[in-house]
């Protein structure tokens, strides 16, 4: 059983990003899962000099102990004009100040969706190239596109992207086990 710690990229309390994460842990069994609603944790834009005259919140620490803790991650990132959201650039700042490498050895199940066609391909890719920096081994990648034609409180809705979501999870779960 491996521990596995879920969140969105986003700071929205209506993330759809989110939804898609506890759409993702809900068919998760066999493994402890923290699930983290990003909406409940705020904080200060990055600046050294914040970090020179306050340090690293207790909320940060906690953060990246949570990271530290897990053997994997399912993270789903939002797009802001073809990005990732100014949110959670400024929370990999952060955790990369802590320490560089702070995702060294955890596996990663990398999504995103949005409610456009290309589904947060741009943010996606953007992530993508940017966790490994800091020691992400990133061993799948799904992508939801038309989120409010293809979502519901059920799941996903198109049975082909039900697959793929399913094997991206499957994928994930089967690096866990080595």
């Amino acid at each position: 059983m491996a521990a596995i710690l879920a969140f969105a990229g986003s700071n929205s309390s209506t993330s759809i990003n989110f939804k898609l994460v506890k759409l993702t842990t809900a068919l998760v069994q066999n493994h402890d899962i923290q699930t983290l609603d990003m909406a409940e944790h705020p904080f200060p834009v990055f600046s050294e000099d914040l970090e020179k005259e306050e340090g690293y919140s207790a909320s940060l620490k906690e953060l990246k102990e949570q990271i530290n803790s897990a053997s994997g991650l399912i993270l789903s990132v939002n797009e802001h004009n073809g990005n990732p959201s100014a949110y959670f650039k400024n929370v990999l700042d952060w955790l990369s100040r802590m320490d560089r490498k702070f995702l060294e050895g955890t596996k990663v199940l990398l999504m995103s969706t949005s409610g456009g066609k290309r589904g947060g391909k741009g943010s996606l890719t953007v992530v993508e190239n940017m966790l490994p920096r800091f020691g992400a081994e990133i061993v799948a990648i799904f992508s939801l596109p038309s989120f409010y034609d293809k979502f519901s409180e059920e799941g996903i809705l198109d049975e082909t992207l039900k697959n793929e979501h399913q094997n991206a999870l499957n994928t994930f779960l089967d690096a866990l086990k080595q």
